[in-house]
């Protein structure tokens, strides 16, 4: 599985983007994030600094903070490469939290946007395969399991039996007690 590590380029190259890009460009995920969070305050909803952001979230191993940055450039970009490319780290995210029927969603909805994405296809197969085995596994250990005895269960005319005699041996007892 594969994090599309493509930095999306901003149109203006002195912008809080590029610097970020630069900055990420030399592994230097902290000072990238400052960037492209201050492209983000300056432009709420850009999706090219949210997919950034969320690459370098993901450098600093921050999983949950990078996949809402992978949805909010998902939701604001106009691009569908864009989002399928955002879906699909999200995708990956997912799969590496064994997250597999939120990655599988995830890598569903790029594919369609993107059908022709060959890489986010087969790191859905692979979900779906991992998906399977972990279902196979449980029933295997299902059935090993043997099945768990039930606690003995009287029906109420045993229950009554038992208190009669409860009964008798206590009466028996108190008379034992007046005769001493």
């Amino acid at each position: 599985i594969m994090l599309f590590p493509v930095l999306l380029q901003a149109q203006d190259p002195n912008s809080d983007v590029s610097r970020g890009n630069e900055a990420y460009r030399k592994q230097e995920y902290n000072k990238a994030g400052s960037f492209y969070h201050r492209a983000l305050q300056k432009t709420p909803g850009n999706p090219v600094a949210a997919f950034n952001y969320g690459n370098t979230l993901l450098r600093e191993n921050k999983p949950e903070e990078a996949i809402e940055q992978f949805e909010a450039s998902a939701n604001g970009g106009k691009s569908k490469l864009v989002k399928a490319d955002a879906l699909y780290n999200k995708g990956v995210v997912y799969t590496k939290q064994k997250k597999l029927d939120e990655s599988i969603g995830a890598y569903k909805e790029a594919l369609r946007l993107n059908p022709a994405d060959t890489l986010t296809r087969q790191n859905l197969q692979r979900a779906l395969n991992e998906k399977k085995q972990q279902q196979d596994q449980q029933k295997k250990n299902n059935k090993e399991q043997p099945p768990k005895k039930q606690p003995n269960k009287m029906n109420k005319q045993q229950v009554q039996q038992m208190l009669n005699a409860l009964q008798e041996q206590e009466k028996q007892l108190q008379q034992k007690m007046q005769k001493s």
